[in-house]
């Protein structure tokens, strides 16, 4: 591979600084003020919060444009025919929310570029959920000149891929460029509070060696908030989604690497085991001396006759990895996916081997 043959391999471990085409310089800051968490002001529920307060005193007077519906009830794409499609006074209530988001997202962004592992970031990507819609893609925008009037010298970009999707392209950049001679495809996980995606990722190489053109594949989607299942029970659905994956590739003739790739919440230590931040996951994920790596390795040991390598790494790090290939005119970048919370991560471009 063109992009990553220029360094050296990287030890594999989980939730590592040192990756085949990036250093890791910081992931899952935590910047706290007198009101708390500061990356929560620039959340979709932030975002949502924003707009129920305009819509208020609207309600009051039994004139709310937005309609009866809760505003959570509204997805991005009723948010987004709103903006371009609703009555003024409808598109009115979501430029405000906008406008009042964009603000907190500039703010937030100032305040992370102050931190000593964010220090001389030229440019930040924006992924997450509220990225993929045109309300989103307006917010970013917005954020973007507010910043420039205030002379802060970095640059915005929303997420290439879909955001769902960019969670599981990233993998293939925690791999080790040698796992992908001989195989077009790998398997990769996106464990996140709400759903679990698991999908196949045709890495495209002979397209683009510097994996700009991978994609998904096949995907298979579990949205287990819904179903209120312990740990054990969630990692049996999982193999099962994986497993339905594989034998599906076989069925098709891609050929998968052996190899796992997953983004998980929170902080992940060298081992694989979770420090904090997977409350949210079904089940406990970080105590009994429970071991994702190896729950999955055991229940798929092989994949093509070779055995199932799996590393895990922070949710916003794989999503943020997936921008690798079109980061490569700049040295220092961030990434911030905008969720039910801020997830972030800042890189350094690794060119060779002592970098």
């Amino acid at each position: 591979m063109t992009g990553q043959s220029l360094v050296t391999a990287a030890p594999i471990v989980h939730g590592g600084a040192r990756l085949p085409a990036v250093t890791v310089d910081c992931y899952n800051v935590e910047t706290r003020d007198e009101d708390g968490f500061v990356g929560d002001r620039a959340s979709k529920k932030a975002f949502r919060a924003m707009v129920n307060e305009l819509r208020e005193p609207l309600r009051r007077d039994g004139d709310d444009p937005l309609g009866d519906k809760p505003t959570d009830e509204l997805g991005w794409k009723k948010l987004d025919e709103l903006l371009t499609e609703g009555n003024a006074e409808a598109a009115g209530v979501i430029h405000g929310a906008i406008e009042a988001f964009a603000k907190e997202l500039a703010q937030v962004i100032r305040r992370f570029l102050k931190l000593k592992g964010w220090r001389d970031t030229e440019r930040v990507v924006i992924g997450g959920g509220l990225s993929g819609s045109r309300v989103g893609e307006v917010a970013i925008g917005r954020t973007a000149v507010l910043l420039k009037t205030n002379d802060i010298d970095v640059e915005l970009a929303r997420i290439h891929n879909d955001p769902d999707e960019a969670g599981l392209i990233g993998s293939a950049h925690l791999a080790p460029s040698w796992i992908f001679k001989g195989h077009q495809a790998i398997l990769a996980v996106d464990v996140g509070g709400t759903n679990i995606r698991a999908g196949i990722i045709d890495l495209n190489l002979k397209k683009a060696e510097d994996l700009s053109k991978a994609e998904v594949w096949k995907l298979e989607l579990w949205r287990h908030a819904n179903d209120k299942l312990g740990r054990d029970e969630a990692i049996r659905k999982l193999v099962g989604m994986l497993e339905k994956l594989i034998a599906r590739a076989d069925r098709d003739d891609v050929d998968i690497a052996p190899f796992i790739g997953i983004g998980c919440p929170g902080l992940i230590d060298e081992d694989g085991t979770f420090d904090r931040g997977v409350q949210n996951l079904p089940g406990n994920w970080a105590g009994d001396g429970f071991h994702f790596p190896s729950a999955l390795r055991e229940a798929i040991p092989e994949i093509n006759g070779h055995e199932t390598m799996v590393l895990i790494h922070n949710d916003a790090v794989v999503q943020g990895l997936s921008e690798v290939p079109f980061m490569r005119d700049v040295k220092h970048w961030g990434a911030l996916t905008i969720g039910t919370g801020l997830g972030n991560a800042r890189f350094t471009n690794r060119t060779n081997g002592s970098e």
